[in-house]
């Protein structure tokens, strides 16, 4: 039993410590019996058990009275009872408890398992003993230790559970952490741009302050100004009043010895005193005048004072219109970053939430470095394979690779038939073998198909048919017999290796989704490029500086971020500090047709160029969803003002796919026009009106 329970009650974690519990009571079994027979021996010599005390039977007090127990009884001397020995057999039951705790190992994780042991044999003992009541007790027993059993049970299934929720517990503190700290870094720099706003403010205040201390002090100067005019004036006028009297002291000094020299020559006194008579009348007159002209001109300034006060009051009103000015703006820029920052947080706060959301449901990131175990070469080719690549580039290469494999490993293709719907060079019934050509072979007869496809063009003068030259080209080179077995390989190889250019673009053309012209477009576009280049290298040492690479001049209606990732693509393969470039070098390609980065960068441009372009065309025909030719033309026309009329009627050809010379009246779906348009050779004629807009409002 004790080991039954043990099992029970251990948990996997403890297999170590339960082994050798299990042991120790293997070894203990013998001696517990034999204690156990000679204890019940001893039991049972009387026949019956004690009772203890045996005289106060009758004086125990029941204290939690059932209905099934005894009347309570009034307690009795407590003092005697404790006189009372006890029994005999109690004394040895108590001894042998007492020994067996004493003899048991506590140090264990399992010791209150080793406890329970001596317990459960002297209850054992009394079930053995009382006859009567051994059914009801060994009832009691077995529901205890199905009870204990079932808590293990319980205890040992909550164990995991426990792990998981501590491993739980610290993955959640440690994400609890890690947005703490970037919500910390965010704090601080709002915390940081916070202050520099406040700053920022406080300066405001200091210049609000200085024009108003300004503003004070040209009223104290205009007050100073007037006070000092007022003052002025008074002496002024003091002034003219002293030489007034001065002057009518001097003539009547002058009167006086006139009189003296004329009472000694005997001059007419009669005379004298009209003359003196009629110059105080002038001299009245004149006072009059000077008095008259005091009180009109009091408050008059000098014009030259005036001039230089109202130049230096208008100054200053213009200085304070324009710290006026300075500071209204600046309240609105202040009021615009509070708006920007309240929108930042907005912004931060959403994406916080999408970034839990995305992180709680998006799947995670392929590890995309297993990828090289099945491919060939190993991790040196894929690594080759996946450099600068995007996801979606790399299943691309992925599909490729696994397509190729299955390729090679096929022997012959099934025929599609000889239906009208089938293409001509495909038209064949039955089992077609593969030939198995490599990559470079594949590369080799293509080019060799364009160079023999461009001389008969040139030859009649028109353009011939790719499916049929490519059916012709191949009885002609190879047969009747094997023209359809080529034809079935190079047309799966194509349609497999699409990071190939050569392959995918005459897969593309092959199968009609582009236009022939748009490849010949893109090797010219190569070629015209190449003689720009080595126009500019007058040394022909096929060397060039990066800023004398003429790329302006041969792609003036790129942008300036466009040009910038064609001259980093063109130094992508120096080896050391020197800016010259290898020129001739950038147009080279490998033994499979793969062009180097340079020429790869042109050719995405073109790409994004022409559906930049699609893209500015669908936007100027606003919600519509269809469009006439009249409309579609005005379209151009408003996108590309230099478009000349024979371009903009070989786009209208091309997207209404017509020879006609008015197809006014047809009425085509806007996304049709834009998906032939799109397969075609379409590129811009002129700079955009709204590139040109951008570029004057820089200038201004």
């Amino acid at each position: 039993k004790v080991s039954s329970l043990l099992s029970h009650r251990t948990s996997p974690g403890s297999s170590s410590e339960t082994a050798n519990c299990q042991m120790h009571i293997r070894t203990a079994k013998p001696t517990l019996c034999k204690k156990q027979k000679a204890l019940s021996f001893q039991l049972s010599a009387r026949g019956q058990w004690s009772t203890w005390p045996a005289f106060t039977a009758e004086q125990i007090v029941l204290r939690n009275h059932k209905p099934c127990s005894a009347p309570e009884r009034a307690p009795s001397n407590e003092q005697a009872l404790l006189t009372i020995p006890k029994p005999h057999h109690l004394e040895q039951l108590e001894s042998y408890l007492k020994k067996e705790l004493q003899a048991l190992d506590l140090t264990k994780g399992i010791s209150q398992e080793l406890r329970l042991q001596p317990y459960r044999e002297i209850f054992e003992f009394f079930i053995d003993s009382l006859k009567t009541y051994k059914p009801l007790l060994s009832a009691i027993k077995n529901e205890y230790e199905a009870t204990l059993a079932h808590q293990k049970e319980t205890i040992r299934a909550l164990e995991p559970l426990k792990a998981m929720v501590t491993t739980v517990s610290e993955e959640c503190t440690q994400q609890i952490l890690a947005l703490q700290e970037k919500e910390k870094v965010e704090i601080n720099t709002l915390k940081q741009e916070k202050q520099h706003l406040l700053k920022f403010i406080d300066n405001m205040k200091e210049e609000k302050s200085s024009l108003q201390t300004q503003t004070h002090m040209v009223e104290h100067l205009q007050l100073s100004v007037a006070e000092e005019y007022t003052r002025y004036l008074q002496e002024h006028s003091a002034r003219k009043l002293l030489l007034a009297k001065l002057n009518e002291m001097h003539s009547e000094q002058l009167d006086m010895k006139q009189h003296q020299v004329q009472g000694g020559k005997g001059e007419d006194v009669v005379k004298l005193t009209l003359a003196l008579k009629m110059a105080r009348q002038d001299l009245t007159k004149a006072q009059v005048k000077l008095n008259a002209m005091t009180a009109e001109y009091g408050d008059v300034v000098p014009r030259r004072d005036f001039d230089s006060l109202e130049k230096k009051y208008s100054d200053l009103l213009q200085e304070m219109k324009t710290l006026r000015n300075d500071f209204d703006q600046l309240h609105e820029e202040y009021g615009t970053l509070l708006e920007i920052h309240r929108e930042t947080a907005e912004e931060r706060d959403s994406f916080c939430t999408q970034l839990q959301e995305a992180e709680r449901s998006c799947t995670p990131r392929p590890n995309w470095a297993k990828c090289s175990e099945a491919i060939p070469g190993g991790a040196e080719r894929w690594g080759h394979l996946a450099e600068g690549k995007s996801s979606d580039e790399l299943v691309d290469v992925l599909l490729e690779e696994i397509g190729m494999g299955v390729l090679k490993e096929t022997n012959a293709f099934c025929g599609w038939g000889k239906g009208d719907e089938v293409p001509v060079y495909l038209r064949y019934e039955g089992e077609i073998k593969n030939k198995n050509p490599t990559k470079k072979d594949v590369v080799n007869i293509l080019k060799d198909i364009w160079k023999e496809k461009a001389a008969l063009d040139q030859q009649t003068g028109k353009q011939s048919s790719l499916p049929e030259f490519f059916l012709s080209y191949l009885q002609k080179k190879h047969g009747d017999a094997s023209a359809m077995e080529w034809s079935y390989t190079l047309y799966e190889y194509t349609r497999l290796c699409r990071s190939n250019h050569i392959m995918s673009s005459f897969y593309e053309i092959l199968t009609g989704k582009v236009a022939e012209e748009q490849y010949h477009s893109q090797n010219q576009l190569i070629s015209n490029l190449q003689k720009e280049l080595a126009a500019c290298d007058s040394s022909s040492s096929g060397f060039l500086p990066s800023e004398q690479m003429a790329l302006r001049e041969a792609f003036p209606l790129k942008r300036r971020d466009a040009i910038q990732e064609l001259v980093n693509a063109s130094r992508f393969s120096l080896d050391s500090t020197d800016d010259l470039i290898d020129y001739r070098a950038l147009f080279e390609e490998d033994e499979e047709g793969n062009p180097g980065p340079f020429v790869a960068k042109l050719r995405s441009q073109y790409i994004s160029e022409k559906q930049e372009y699609l893209q500015e065309l669908k936007n100027s025909l606003a919600d519509v969803t269809e469009v006439n030719a009249d409309d579609l033309k005005a379209a151009f026309c408003r996108i590309d003002p230099e478009i000349d009329g024979q371009m903009l009627d070989t786009y209208i050809s091309l997207a209404y796919q017509v020879r006609r010379e008015h197809p006014d009246q047809e009425v085509v779906p806007v996304d049709t026009v834009l998906e032939r348009l799109c397969a075609g050779d379409v590129r811009r004629v002129g700079p955009s009106p709204r590139k040109e807009s951008t570029t004057d409002f820089e200038g201004e």
